[in-house]
């Protein structure tokens, strides 16, 4: 089982906070994840999780490429944060 967490704008735009997804057959990465998210939600999940500046995080690091996921792990998606 995967645990998908949305933050701040990103949650408030999908109107979703998390997501449970059970772990597939075939090895999944997060780039996987991502489009498998937005195939099953639709263009607006797509352009809400496809913005450049996403921030991605596996298991509380934030992740700058891609990556394997593995059964079990928490995915956060989140927007830049910006302070002052």
């Amino acid at each position: 089982m995967l645990k998908v967490l949305f933050f701040a704008r990103i949650r408030e735009e999908l109107a979703c906070s998390k997501l449970e997804i059970q772990w597939p057959d075939a090895r999944l990465d997060l780039d996987a994840l991502q489009e498998q998210l937005c195939v099953e939600h639709g263009e607006s999940w797509r352009n809400i999780l496809t913005q450049d500046n996403m921030i991605r995080a596996v298991n509380h690091q934030i992740i700058t490429d891609n990556c394997n996921l593995n059964d079990g792990d928490e995915i956060a998606f989140f927007p830049p944060v910006t302070g002052g």
